[in-house]
């Protein structure tokens, strides 16, 4: 897949603060990217760079193969800020009307596809109705309109679930999910580690400005699993010491186990067939992205070890 957007080595400084500190990642077109990050941890910035709104202090950003020009570029790009920022005393039609042609729609281009979108998520029955009379879910769904409307190709999402019950939260998610199919490109920043493991492809975790992790989200798993599987049975010996494996947790019909050096799958099943376990199931457990975004950021060994690694 082409590259949409690449960034590489940015830094920005405020005073002794380094908010983003030599930071270097690529997006591909038409996935679906996560900015992951404790508070302070240089994400809004580094968004804030991408956008034009701060410029670096050193590095590149290049967007669609070219060096990104902020005052000409904006116009392919969608951000939806976490804080909103819309006049409470407008009609929404006419406000979500007035933002998309400053995004570079005709009028009639620009009411064709607030129209489409009012429709899409049900709606048209508020196209009179001020800001200040919505609730903080209904604003929620009028700014993914006005960030989405022209049509942008990379669209910057900052916590767009925020405020939003289930049924509304999984609307937005379809439709997260039509645009990248449809090419649109998204970067998605979120502290809720369920909704990335759901949604994104790819992913980096941020911290202190620097960037401690890079990959996908099914290859950051697979690099932080601790080879523990689960078994299910309807019965277990009463003891099971053994060196291949250490029972984490035991309950009546199933077991944690946690693997041993040069154990693999089949020597941990072959010890319970040994001992007449009819075995109903066996998975192995990987970690969530909330395990692994707390053991990095917490600064534990593995952090400490990784962080080394990419120095």
């Amino acid at each position: 897949m082409s590259q949409i957007l690449e960034v590489q080595n940015l830094k920005k400084y405020f005073a002794s603060q380094k908010a983003v500190d030599d930071i270097s990642f690529n997006i591909s077109q038409g996935s679906i990217f996560g900015l992951l990050g404790p508070n302070g941890a240089g994400k809004t910035t580094l968004i804030r760079m991408i956008t034009g709104i701060f410029y670096p202090d050193s590095g590149t950003i290049t967007l669609n193969g070219k060096k990104f020009d902020p005052i000409n570029d904006v116009l392919q790009l969608g951000y939806m800020p976490e804080e909103r920022g819309l006049y409470k005393k407008m009609k929404i039609g006419e406000q979500a009307l007035y933002l998309a042609q400053l995004k570079g729609l005709s009028y009639n281009d620009a009411m064709h596809s607030i129209k489409d979108w009012f429709v899409r998520l049900d709606m048209q029955s508020w196209w009179n109705k001020k800001v200040e009379d919505l609730s903080k879910g209904m604003s929620q769904k009028l700014q993914f309109v006005i960030t989405v409307a022209h049509n942008p190709k990379l669209i910057i999402l900052d916590e767009p679930f925020s405020g939003l019950d289930p049924v509304n939260a999984n609307l937005i998610k379809d439709e997260i999910y039509r645009l990248s199919k449809n090419g649109a490109t998204i970067i998605f920043s979120t502290h809720r580690m369920e909704q990335v493991e759901e949604i994104c492809d790819h992913i980096i975790l941020v911290n202190k400005g620097r960037k401690i992790l890079d990959g996908t989200v099914a290859q950051v798993k697979q690099d932080f699993k601790e080879h523990l599987f689960r078994v299910g049975a309807a019965t277990f010996p009463e003891h099971m010491h053994t060196p291949i494996f250490k029972v984490m947790k035991h309950s009546a019909d199933e077991v944690l186990v946690k693997l041993g050096e040069d154990t693999t799958n089949n020597d941990v099943l072959r010890h319970f067939i040994a001992q007449n376990v009819k075995i109903d199931s066996f998975n192995e457990v990987l970690p969530s992205l909330n395990d692994i975004f707390i053991k990095l950021v917490e600064g534990t060994p593995t952090a400490r070890a990784f962080e080394a690694a990419e120095a």
